[in-house]
């Protein structure tokens, strides 16, 4: 069956993107989530604070879920489905209730979101009693009332490690500290700071889980804090952060993999994949980030699409390979040659502070902007368009003080 555009992902970047191609006209949209329903993550997230950047409120997270899939109305949606596997030529396999399934796409759009990676590879020690689980499993238990623990120790500092805070708080529990391995904070001190000050909990930094304690449930983990071991009593523990990339349809074939930057699929300054039919958008990019972000990134890869339904789009070779220095990753992995500016996005790997600068291979500056020392880890520098004729090579460094 052909279709305009395929949406593997019902969550924020998916469900953004849908909308932004209905809005534009598109007709022929097909969302297809492996849950029971559309939404993503926010399902479960009853806090507020959801829908800020991209519906301007501050929503629980399932009235914000509603209101992605309500915004999307007139896509058609396939639940319980799974995609077992992309093709060239747009061709998604699909398992359904009723059955295998071969579609096929002008466009396809991978917006697969993230996982959480497990206690196995965390490499953590001791026993394996009940009470141990990951973000997710906690929002859910919270969001449908099954919750047989009080007292959880919450592991990490990313942003949804305060989201845990939050959900524990609004269902009344009281969380035990939060832990951070390193020496700071994933976020900015100020969140932190507000964190302390909000729900009354430790946060501590330099603080790494080694062992958990328990028989048939949790009653302790022993953590090294700051070098020394001590034992902290708890009744659950929330494994958060750590995030990955869902690349289970990105085969390195098809699509190429960024294999040591954001371990997503690799993409140009068009949300393209290494296949020119299929299109990568989120948390499926690099991780984690805020939801409004996400959003944002659905859209952006819509308005690709758009142009590529209408063959507007600059052929996807030759291409300027671009490098990260000083940074944890960067993207677009890869830019061709357009008319105008180009985004690019990275985050940071360590210290505050400095410059971020952009060069080609040959050590010209294209751009640079100063970076203050509470910002954020996520990095936007915007660029000339690099001429593909002149410049084969581009790198973007993070220039601390003094370097």
């Amino acid at each position: 069956m052909n279709h305009d555009v395929i949406i593997i992902g019902g969550g924020p970047a998916g469900l953004s993107a849908a909308r932004h191609l209905l809005a534009s006209g598109v007709r022929d949209v097909v969302v297809i989530e492996r849950n029971p329903e559309c939404g993503g993550l926010p399902r479960f997230c009853l806090h507020r604070g959801w829908g800020a950047l991209d519906f301007g409120r501050l929503w629980r997270g399932p009235r914000y879920a509603r209101a992605l899939v309500e915004a999307a109305a007139g896509a058609t949606f396939l639940t319980n489905c799974a995609v077992t596997a992309l093709e060239p030529d747009g061709v998604v396999r699909v398992n359904t209730p009723g059955g295998p399934r071969t579609l096929r796409a002008r466009a396809v759009l991978l917006a697969t979101g993230i996982r959480e990676m497990p206690r196995s590879a965390r490499l953590i020690g001791g026993t394996r009693p009940w009470g141990v689980m990951n973000t997710g499993a906690f929002q859910e238990m919270v969001r449908f009332q099954t919750l047989p623990f009080r007292a959880p120790v919450i592991i990490g500092s990313e942003l949804v490690a305060f989201s845990a805070l939050e959900t524990a708080r609004h269902a009344g529990l009281r969380p035990v500290a939060l832990l951070e391995e390193n020496s700071s904070l994933s976020v900015p001190a100020i969140v932190g700071a507000a964190a302390r000050l909000r729900y009354q909990v430790p946060v501590r930094t330099g603080c790494r889980l080694v062992e958990i304690c328990g028989q048939d449930r949790v009653e302790a983990i022993i953590v090294e804090d700051n070098g020394a071991r001590r034992r902290l009593r708890c009744d659950s523990i929330v494994l958060s952060g750590r995030f990955v990339p869902e690349t289970a349809l990105v085969d390195g074939r098809t699509i190429l993999r960024d294999l040591d930057g954001t371990r997503g699929p690799v993409i140009d300054n068009f949300y393209r994949c290494t296949d020119p039919r299929i299109f990568a958008a989120g948390n499926v990019l690099r991780g984690v980030e805020h939801s409004g972000y996400v959003a944002h990134e659905g859209r952006s890869a819509a308005a690709a699409i758009l142009r590529a339904l209408r063959d507007d789009l600059p052929p996807s070779r030759p291409a300027i390979a671009v490098e990260g220095r000083n940074l944890r990753y960067v993207y677009p992995q890869r830019i061709v040659p357009s008319d105008g500016k180009t985004m690019l996005f990275g985050r940071s790997a360590r210290g505050a502070g400095g410059d971020l600068v952009a060069r080609d291979a040959s050590g010209r500056e294209l751009a640079r902007r100063s970076v203050g020392r509470f910002a954020w880890p996520r990095l936007t520098l915007e660029i000339p368009t690099p001429d593909v004729e002149t410049c084969d090579a581009l790198i973007l460094e993070r220039e601390h003080s003094g370097q």
